[in-house]
């Protein structure tokens, strides 16, 4: 365990324990990613051991593998029913349901980690959250729980060096960068981690996105697509969320509210830090002992991409007004952000 979230919690306990004797409560929570996979879901088992330490044992997550109480596609309206008190997913899995979800998942060509989270905790990001799921009727509070840097932008069985090689691909691609993929000619579709390597195997997809190197490496990929492209212009950085029973929250004591949030601000740091750490090492992997082949996407195509997000995002805000109000206030943030971040950091070469 990290000496940080050690430290928090010691600390917290030794105030909050004797205040919550009274008060106890088990958040049963599926999640939609195996906590096998680092950075994805091992966060949320620190998670739910620094609840039980920072709680003095009075607050408890008993946390459920994928598929072993709700499917990862249903956590949000088992949440939202009562079915379940709680889950650990991420928003861009609802973009079918509340158009504007993906927006606090990942963004093509959006924020890196660092403004993703300035947006959300400094800006108006988080309060935008919350109101995407009520004003869609969700029954439900959302805290962001973990963040990652930026994943590859694929794994293809052959180079692609123009947007017509993309034209007829069958891909696993998530949220708007999809939708970005889908006009340029590839059939995309939503596949939960587990079910990818199965459906390249069988050939029901031919090439895939999913996550970073690290947790691409798990789900064995490189077994059978040999070229990883970067950068991933889709997601620069991805958000994942606990949905706690909006019932269930408001019924919640104070400190026990402070402690979840507070864990889990503590988790976006945490799992940043732990993706960052990680992903040069199977890099090394994937070259020399793989097979793989690393290509970057030439600046042409990368601005294939982006025209093409524009397209998208200009018809998405069309299409939903909420989805038009997110965006609006998350590129005024940007357009102020870009100020310090073109004279603060060092040029990218």
């Amino acid at each position: 365990m990290k000496k940080t979230l050690t430290s928090l919690a010691v600390a917290a306990s030794v105030f909050a324990a004797p205040a919550l004797a009274a008060d106890k409560l088990l958040l049963k929570t599926p999640i939609a990613f195996s906590t096998a996979l680092p950075g994805l879901g091992s966060p949320i088992p620190r998670v739910a051991e620094q609840l039980d330490v920072m709680s003095g044992g009075t607050l408890k997550m008993k946390v459920y593998e994928p598929g072993k109480l709700v499917p990862p596609f249903e956590i949000l309206d088992a949440v939202s029913s009562g079915k379940i008190n709680s889950g650990y997913t991420t928003a861009g899995y609802w973009a079918g349901k509340i158009p504007a979800s993906p927006l606090f998942s990942a963004v093509p060509f959006g924020p890196e980690a660092g403004e993703y989270m300035a947006w959300l905790y400094y800006g108006n990001g988080l309060t935008l959250y919350q109101e995407m799921y009520d004003q869609a009727g969700y029954n439900v509070h959302v805290v962001p729980c973990a963040i990652i840097a930026p994943e590859t932008s694929g794994w293809f069985a052959k180079e692609i060096n123009s947007p017509e090689d993309l034209e007829g691909l069958k891909m696993r691609f998530f949220g708007l960068g999809g939708k970005v993929m889908q006009k340029l000619g590839v059939a995309t579709s939503l596949l939960p981690g587990g079910e990818i390597f199965p459906a390249l195997e069988k050939g029901a997809i031919d090439a895939t996105e999913f996550s970073m190197p690290a947790i691409d490496a798990r789900l064995g990929f490189h077994k059978l697509v040999k070229f990883n492209y970067f950068p991933g212009w889709h997601q620069q950085a991805t958000i994942f969320e606990v949905l706690v029973n909006k019932d269930v929250w408001n019924e919640a004591n104070e400190a026990h509210k402070a402690i979840i949030e507070t864990t889990c601000k503590a988790s976006m740091a945490d799992s940043f830090a732990e993706g960052e750490a990680i992903q040069h090492a199977a890099l090394i992997d994937n070259v020399e002992n793989n097979g793989v082949t690393i290509k970057q996407w030439s600046p042409e195509m990368l601005e294939v991409f982006r025209s093409t997000w524009q397209e998208v995002a200009d018809e998405e805000a069309a299409n939903d007004e909420f989805f038009a109000k997110v965006l609006a206030d998350m590129t005024e943030f940007r357009d102020g952000y870009t100020l310090w971040k073109q004279n603060a950091f060092l040029p990218r070469k």
